[in-house]
């Protein structure tokens, strides 16, 4: 099938690949589409519905019926356009959607069982018998759904996401494209001309037309060429600008290595940019629109424009005897290039009448049109109605033209609508819809090669004097320049179903009903029939439907409207768009300097915010880990502890308006706290309940230093940059992450002044550094900053080190200790405790509880507002019958406690109606002896020795505990103050 002297293809580079295991051969150039053509191969998937036999109908990536998998095993890659996949040497291809072969497919039995399976046959089906959902509908219709599948193993692709930066973003490489693109160059601004074909030129590569005196293809090649050489434009090929977004932000993906057989060593497999423009130009062209009449899917129907790709892009002839259907001019320039090329063309069947082709060399039947296609798993006749009545012609292929569709979608990413257009019979781009762009060329329903030329002139030259640029002048180049004339023609009458959507199998007469049965919005009429939900989105039968739509309802087109269209324009895998997502990158570990220290001494790792920790250390003839908590907590109470604190959140805040910000954020004051100091806040969320609590030291004048909980570190930040770029943008104050700069470490127990005093270069003492001070110290010589803060309740310091010193700062500390008595604590022994001291983490502000609940609503300062403090007055949040925050010990036989259990009176039954709290927290305290717990209760605060019965459902635990104060140690606080 291929022609000879015809198409881009490199005919010295022979390419072998696969299709459903047979072996095929095409050239370098080729894709998977134009290759099985020119090997005969019509049939290439199965419908979804009712699995029609379908071949290719486009040559671009609209087709709805080309749909194949591509790959083996973990890099296998469902739902491939096969007229996008460009072949290379050892490609493995298959059908999908279909079984136990392509060619036989058993679930064909679904097109004899049509009539019962019309437009919405779910709704009314499977509403009965009611318990047949769950048994029956939806594991059979599960079992049904998708088209290709995935393999199921890890895939081991990279892919990748960039970021670009440009005056002028030209979207498309046609002929409006390319002088956009060329005029913007040319003036100086930055350019990003971007494509989904591999090579640039559009249609000027599909046509056998002359531009300047040179066919369209070279004088295409010249113009790309001239472009790459320009170090202000960058040239993307093989990438798709898939969705427009606010504030001049574009998404488009880059097939950076499906061509290719090898890929290089780390290389992508795709890239998903963000481009940022100031300006853009949609130069995206038409889409071709069929014509519906009865089996018109027939394997071997295809676009009267896509027979000219094929041909002269490709040289392959899409058929023998090739007939041609239109409505328009365009359809007789496919059967002139046909004939032109030496391939039979059985008749030009054109429905409008009088039309007259003077010199032709096949019949022209004018007033026609064709009603019925013969064949089954490829086309073999066509049934042509005349006024004298129908008769039937052989052809193999049939090429339909029922006019051109604006590519549009981009404009409406940003909730534009498409303006109809009477003359061209079809919608066009809305000018303004997206801030910054303008449409020119065939996708605002210019056709002509000049007209498209002038378009992209006139484009560019309104962009660059938007930019401030000014434009040079470009000759137009000379080309075709002929008029677009068409007759509207939706559908053919006639007997057996007309199809509109070919991958989703929706036909005329489902329209129809839609209509019948008051689906009349164009949406409701989506989502009843499915037409337009299919892979192409609605890009081929999305305005024919609307046409039919119309006609049923008594509308014009206009007053029916179109559905939203929206992003991504072309499918888009989720491992592209999540770069760096996968494996390790899904669930990122985050280690801190003392890591390969912890593990050295066999401590477990727990995931705590993004980070990993160690949950305790066990030594010698310890089997449990509550052996080796029991221990740890006994160094900090009876000795020193060390423990990596390096995950807790510190954020620099420092200019004049710095002490404003922390007002306004923490609900206490930190304007009046003294330089050296550390103040304790808390921090609500707008709707008035408790977002995060920490410390904040003042280092300087101007200078903070804030302390957040590990796992509310990215929200805090968020927060603080929300305040500070839309609350008051005017304040001069910077704010930035240091958590990853510092390694700090906590050093708490009756010794831990002893333990620092032996290693400050100028030794501290109670009245030189108390409680709640902090400051600028010295190890040997290194800068580091000590605070006397306390989260275990004793004599307690966390010191700070740069990063690249905190690995050997946490093995001199721990050595130092452990001489001491001491040693190092984990996770656990650290939960023990706080909780002995009643202090909180995200398991009692868990985003429920208000700075009330958890017993601190004094220190909402009344001298001034902060975020959430309004919200925080209102009347339930202020309800004395809230959870309120307690302490709680087992007191009955049971002494286990359990975090999440509930909490009920005495004698109630254990339902949710009844429970009167809930545990929030819980350890083993062998300070107490038991184990204690912190949780919420109804007025709790007045209940101080009242008992409650604690269930835990899921463990099966129940035990009597008793109501008592959140602080079980040291409730005066003097260990830490002394």
């Amino acid at each position: 099938m291929r022609i000879a002297g015809r198409g881009m293809i490199d005919r010295r580079k022979p390419v072998s690949f696969t299709f459903d295991g047979r072996r095929y051969s095409g050239f370098a150039g080729d894709t998977v589409a134009s290759a099985l053509l020119a090997n005969g191969q019509r049939l290439m998937g199965r419908s979804f519905k009712y699995h029609r036999p379908r071949g290719v109908l486009t040559a671009g990536s609209e087709e709805p019926n080309a749909l194949v998998t591509t790959g083996v095993g973990p890099a296998s890659e469902p739902n491939v356009r096969a007229t996008t996949q460009e072949i290379y040497e050892g490609l493995a291809v298959r059908s999908q959607n279909a079984w136990p072969s392509l060619d036989f497919d058993v679930m064909a039995v679904n097109d004899l069982a049509s009539p019962y399976l019309g437009a919405g046959f779910y709704y009314k089906t499977f509403m009965w018998p009611r318990r047949f959902w769950e048994r029956v509908y939806e594991p059979v219709i599960r079992r049904a759904a998708g088209l290709g599948a995935l393999s199921g193993q890890p895939n081991a692709d990279a892919y990748e996401k960039a970021y670009a930066f440009c005056d002028l973003l030209v979207i498309g490489a046609g002929p409006t494209g390319l002088m956009a693109a060329l005029a913007a160059g040319r003036a100086g601004a930055d350019v990003i001309l971007a494509d989904e074909d591999a090579v640039m030129g559009g249609r000027l590569n599909a046509e056998s037309e002359i531009v300047e005196g040179q066919p369209g293809q070279a004088w295409a090649a010249e113009v790309v060429a001239e472009l790459a050489a320009m170090d202000n434009v960058r040239l993307m090929p093989r990438t798709t600008v898939t969705g427009a977004y606010d504030g001049g932000m574009f998404g488009a993906l880059e097939r950076v290595n499906q061509h290719r057989a090898r890929r290089g060593t780390g290389a992508p497999l795709e890239c998903f940019w963000r481009i940022a423009a100031k300006q853009s130009i949609l130069a995206a062209g038409a889409l071709e629109r069929p014509v519906a009449f009865a089996n018109n899917d027939r394997p071997g129907i295809m676009m009267a424009g896509a027979v000219r790709v094929y041909l002269n892009r490709w040289g392959v002839a899409p058929g023998k005897q090739v007939a041609v259907f239109g409505n328009n001019d365009d359809a007789h320039r496919t059967a002139r290039e046909l004939a032109a090329a030496g391939v039979h063309v059985a008749a030009l069947i054109d429905c409008r009448e009088g039309v007259r082709v003077q010199g032709a060399a096949y019949p022209v039947l004018s007033g026609a049109q064709v009603c019925n296609a013969s064949g089954r798993k490829e086309l073999e006749a066509v049934t042509i109605r005349t006024a004298s009545g129908e008769h039937k012609i052989q052809a193999d292929c049939l090429a339909i033209s029922g006019g051109w569709n604006p590519s549009v979608h981009l404009t409406c990413h940003l909730n534009g609508r498409p303006t109809w257009n009477a003359d061209i019979q079809a919608f066009v781009p809305t000018p303004g819809a997206v801030p910054g762009m303008r449409a020119a060329g065939a996708c605002n329903g210019v056709f002509s090669t000049r007209g498209c030329f002038v378009a992209g002139l006139e484009a560019a030259t309104a962009a660059l004097e938007a930019l401030g640029r000014k434009p040079v002048a470009i000759n137009f180049p000379e080309a075709e320049d002929a008029a677009y004339k068409l007759e509207p023609l939706w559908a053919v009458a006639g007997k057996g179903r007309a199809w509109l959507d070919f991958q989703n199998d929706v036909c005329v007469k489902d329209v129809a009903q839609a209509a019948a049965e008051n689906f009349r919005s164009v949406e409701h009429m989506k989502r009843y029939t499915t037409q337009g939900m299919a892979p192409d989105q609605g890009k081929n039968s999305n305005v024919t439907a609307l046409a039919v739509l119309a006609d049923a309802t008594g509308r014009g087109i206009a007053e029916t409207g179109t559905t939203t269209f929206r992003p991504p324009y072309t499918p888009v895998s989720i491992a592209a768009m999540g770069a760096g997502g996968q494996g390790k990158g899904f669930a990122p570990e985050r280690f801190t300097t003392s890591h390969a220290a912890s593990l050295a001494m066999k401590a477990p790792m727990v995931e705590a915010g993004l980070w990993y920790r160690p949950s305790y250390f066990p030594r010698g003839q310890e089997r449990h880990w509550r052996q080796s908590c029991d221990r740890e907590v006994g160094f900090v109470r009876n000795a020193v502890g060390i423990c990596d604190v390096s995950t807790l959140g510190k954020i620099d805040i420092q200019g004049p308006d710095a002490a404003k910000l922390l007002d306004l954020v923490y609900v206490n004051t930190f304007s009046s706290l003294k330089v050296g100091k550390v103040r304790y806040g808390l921090m609500l969320r707008e709707d008035g309940f408790v977002m995060d609590d920490g410390t904040c030291a003042r280092l300087g004048d101007q200078h903070y230093l804030m302390t957040t909980t590990t796992g509310a570190a990215g929200q805090v930040m968020r927060h603080l940059e929300f305040v500070t770029q839309c609350l008051h943008p005017e304040w001069q104050v910077h704010v930035i992450s240091v958590t990853d700069h510092w390694a700090q470490f906590a050093v708490a127990g009756p010794k831990s002044r002893d333990l620092l005093n032996g290693l400050l270069d100028a030794p501290i003492d109670n009245a030189s550094f108390p409680f709640m001070a902090c400051g600028a110290v010295q190890l040997g010589g290194v800068e580091a900053r000590l605070f006397r803060i306390s989260f275990s309740g004793e004599h307690a310091y966390e010191i700070a080190v740069p990063a690249r010193y905190g690995a050997a700062l946490f093995d001199l500390l721990v050595a130092r200790a452990e001489a001491m008595g001491g040693g190092a604590y984990g996770m656990e022994a650290l939960n023990v405790l706080r909780l002995e001291k009643g202090h909180l983490t995200h398991a009692e502000i868990d985003g429920r509880a208000t700075a009330g609940d958890v017993g601190m609503e004094a220190m909402v300062s009344d001298a001034k507002d902060c975020i959430g403090k309004t919200m925080s007055e209102r009347p339930g949040l202020r309800d004395p019958k809230r959870g309120q925050l307690v302490g709680l010990r087992p007191v009955g036989a049971v002494k286990q406690l359990t975090a999440g259990a509930f909490l009920f009176a005495p004698g109630d039954e254990a339902i949710r109606e009844n429970a009167q709290g809930h545990t929030s927290s819980v350890g083993f305290s062998p300070d107490i002896g038991t184990f204690i717990g912190l949780g919420f209760v109804t007025r709790g605060r007045q209940r101080h020795g009242e008992r409650l019965r604690m269930v835990d459902h899921l463990r099966e635990i129940e035990a009597e505990v008793e109501i008592c104060a959140p602080v079980f140690v040291d409730p005066e606080g003097g260990r830490a103050r002394g």
